[in-house]
């Protein structure tokens, strides 16, 4: 019974508590998805359906076609990488790199993001407001050209040939989109992939035992330590990673400036990647990225934007600094939204192994997320 204080407590974070007939805030339905009467795979304890488009309703054969898109290396127009190359399962689908390198060699800007739990989220990348699906999502990497991702470019109908060239290919196609004149198209390749993504939803790490299986003997005495640490005001992590999936802020956007760069001492970021101002315009966007999901953190190292934090030790110092500039003594400047707190050494212990009490080793090894080309 000694565990009942934190499991009310992380459930009121989530907001499961706050009405008994009501979904926790991040698992309402936006106004153009669809509520999802019957899901196809099994849901971890705690765990609504995920939303879903009204035009790509999700089915078992959608879902294994897509997830052998996602492993296929003709998904690349010169046969070297595919989806899982820059997204490995064992690594919560991140590539561990700081950035990622695209099919003919040439380097990101920015990190893998992970897929865990993707389908919860209501941004995709890590700075820009309008990529509103995973179908959306799913074609940026296929065709993006700055930089060369999978290098298809303008040459998409090249990629639709080469699938549709494969008879197996064209089976499943037609089994996964029935009625469609030409079901091997790039619109239902990218439907495909956004598929089997919807089912990389991870809830067995030893936090959600804890939460949801009311499992007293789920996180040992540190990490207890840890997370009511992260829950406090004192350092304020649940501000922004809070909700189901640890990514939702209590109040305001999705994108942060987390005061990663400061190159002007008025808290410019580079030129090459000023986050969310990029697309949206707006000074006030300048170093906004997406908030992250925490969910299986302790295996997606580098971590931020641009993969320059290299462990969980080093983004506590970060933010305790109130950001990664103000380590070198820099002024704290206008726009960044983390603000600076003392930790003491054991408390930055407990709190990383509160952050590793968040990974989900089911979730990692699940041959229904593995490659079905092996």
């Amino acid at each position: 019974m000694a565990a009942r204080p934190f499991v009310v407590h992380a459930l009121l974070t989530l907001g499961v508590l706050s009405g008994c007939t009501s979904a926790p805030p991040q698992l309402r339905k936006p106004g153009h998805l669809l509520p999802v009467r019957t899901w196809v795979a099994p849901l971890p304890k705690g765990f609504d359906p995920p939303p879903v488009p009204a035009d790509n309703p999700i089915t078992p054969a959608k879902i294994e076609l897509g997830r052998r898109l996602f492993y296929d290396k003709r998904l690349s127009r010169n046969g070297k990488q595919s989806c899982a190359s820059c997204h490995q399962q064992a690594k919560a689908f991140t590539d561990g790199a700081a950035v990622a390198t695209g099919s003919t060699g040439e380097r990101h800007f920015r990190n893998a993001m992970t897929l865990t739990n993707v389908a919860y989220q209501p941004v995709f990348t890590w700075a820009d407001r309008d990529v509103k699906s995973l179908e959306a999502q799913a074609r940026i990497p296929i065709v993006n050209e700055h930089p060369v991702e999978l290098g298809f470019g303008s040459t998409e109908d090249e990629l639709v040939a080469r699938i549709a060239a494969d008879s197996d290919y064209r089976k499943r196609f037609a089994a996964a989109f029935p009625g469609d004149a030409k079901p091997v198209s790039m619109a239902n390749i990218q439907r495909a992939i956004a598929s089997f993504e919807r089912i990389l939803i991870s809830g067995d790490s030893p936090y959600d035992r804890l939460v949801f299986g009311d499992d007293a003997n789920a996180l040992s005495e540190s990490a207890r330590r840890g997370m009511r640490l992260f829950f406090s005001d004192k350092i304020g992590c649940s501000n922004c990673h809070g909700g189901l999936n640890l990514s939702a802020p209590s109040k305001g956007e999705r994108f942060r400036n987390t005061g990663l760069y400061d190159v002007d001492d008025r808290g410019s970021y580079p030129a090459s990647d000023r986050g969310l101002a990029k697309t949206s315009g707006q000074g006030r966007d300048n170093g906004r990225f997406r908030i992250p999901t925490l969910r299986n953190v302790a295996v997606t190292a580098p971590y931020m934007h641009d993969g320059s934090v290299p462990t969980l030790s080093a983004v506590i110092d970060a933010y305790a600094a109130g950001g990664r500039a103000r380590l070198g003594g820099h002024p704290r400047h206008r726009g960044v939204d983390v603000r600076p707190f003392a930790i003491t050494a054991e408390e930055k212990r407990d709190l990383i192994a509160f952050l590793e009490s968040l990974t989900d080793e089911k979730f990692l090894h699940d041959p229904r997320f593995g490659d079905p080309w092996q």
